[in-house]
This record gives structure tokens, C-alpha cells and sequence, in this order.
């Protein structure tokens, strides 16, 4: 059954893993870094800011930084060691020769589970379910799910990879978002810390239910596709 599994997830990853060009070689190098989005996590704060008093801020983004540690390393420190899955990039694979390496990025030596997809749907579902807006939650969602498919085009990561990954950190992020409104809720209730008003309440919202994270996010992506042409 395992035996199976493991062609099947190899199969699906040469068919994605092989359809690829000069665009999206370069495209799915800059999805997948990790500085490109700095200016989208700074919209996050600033959004988060106008929105939410100044020490439920500094909570969340304890929160939010505790659940990404956590869900890296869940899969890094304590998963990989026990399955040591290789990479389909890892040279001892013998799939890396079907494998489509772009700019001679392998990655390191095992991959299951995927922290890359971790990490994505931990930020990804901590901040849907903080900021509980439809529209934003498919973009980021999606922003997440397209960090996962770069990894496959990149040829560093199974299907299987992401797929665990992803999950984990979908968990991790919803688990941990509770645990540190809770913890605000409790603060709050004790009198230790008041309901002031958020700091950046003037600054005016994007009509249509549309954020600042979704405005800068796809500035971004447009930039992405220009330097990719």
C-alpha cells in the first residue's frame, strides 16, 4: 500500500514537474523566496494595527510567530529525522535525473514533510481566522496553495510533501490562533491590559471588502510576472 502510494505521489510529481519554460523557471524561484513577500507582511501589521487595539497586536504577533516556529519545526526537527524521506532533487534519488532543477536548487536532504507548506498554511490560516474576511481569506489561501505548487515546479518537494505540510500547518495555525485570542480574552477579563483604540483607526479601508494585504500582495505578484519576462 505504502509502496504504492509513493509511485503514485511520484508520478503526479513528474507530470507537474515537467511541464516547465524560461518564465515560470524564474517566476517560481521568486514565488517561492522568502524576502519577495516582506512588503506583504508589512501590509499584515498595518491592517492589523488599524484593526485591533495595540496589545492584542503585540499577542497575535507572538501568536503568529510562535505558530510558524512551531509548525517548522514539527516538521523539520521532529517528523523528518523519523521518515527521512528524500528529496526528489536529492542526487542519491534516483528520480533527481527526471527531476527539472531550476538554478541548481536541491534543497536539503529530506522533505517530508514540507516545511515550505507549513509554514505558508500556518501564517495562512492564523491570519484568515484572525481577520475573518471572506474575500481575503481565498487570496491568502491561495497565495499559500501556489507557494506549495512552486516547490513541486522547483523539483524539491513530493505532492505527498505538501500535502502533510500543508495540514500541519493549517492545524497548528488554527490551534494556536485560539490559544492566543484565549489568552487575550483572559488578560482582558483580569484587567491587565485595556480594549484601547487601535493606533492606526484613521487610515481609510479599501471599498469592496478589499485589504491592504490583497492590495500589496498582488502589486507584488505583478512584479513577480514583469522581472520573470
Amino acid at each position: 500500500m505504502l509502496e504504492t502510494l509513493q509511485n503514485i505521489d511520484s508520478s503526479i510529481f513528474l507530470f507537474f514537474n515537467g511541464h516547465h519554460n524560461p518564465f515560470f523557471d524564474s517566476f517560481m524561484s521568486l514565488y517561492s523566496g522568502r524576502y519577495i513577500w516582506i512588503p506583504m507582511y508589512a501590509a499584515l501589521l498595518i491592517v492589523m494595527l488599524r484593526r485591533f487595539p495595540i496589545a492584542k497586536v503585540l499577542l497575535l504577533l507572538v501568536g503568529i510567530g510562535t505558530t510558524i516556529f512551531i509548525a517548522d519545526q514539527l516538521c523539520a526537527s521532529v517528523i523528518r529525522p523519523i521518515f527521512e524521506r528524500m528529496r526528489p532533487s536529492n542526487l542519491s534519488n534516483p528520480l533527481s535525473e527526471l527531476t527539472h532543477i531550476v538554478n541548481g536548487y536541491r534543497g536539503g536532504p529530506y522533505g517530508f514533510p514540507s516545511c515550505h507548506a507549513a509554514n505558508s498554511f500556518a501564517l495562512a490560516t492564523f491570519a484568515a481566522i484572525m481577520l475573518r474576511q471572506r474575500g481575503f481569506t481565498l487570496f491568502i489561501l491561495t497565495w499559500a496553495a501556489i507557494n506549495c505548487y512552486s516547490r513541486i515546479y522547483l523539483g524539491v518537494h513530493y505532492p505527498g510533501d505538501l500535502i502533510v505540510g500543508g495540514l500541519i500547518g493549517a492545524a497548528v495555525g488554527m490551534i494556536w490562533y485560539f490559544i492566543t485570542n484565549g489568552i487575550y480574552q483572559a488578560l482582558l477579563s483580569a484587567g491587565k491590559i485595556k480594549p484601547t483604540r487601535p493606533p492606526l483607526y484613521i487610515l481609510p479601508s479599501f471599498r469592496g471588502g478589499i485589504n491592504l494585504v490583497e492590495v500589496v500582495g498582488v502589486i507584488t505578484l505583478l512584479i513577480i510576472i514583469f522581472i520573470s519576462l
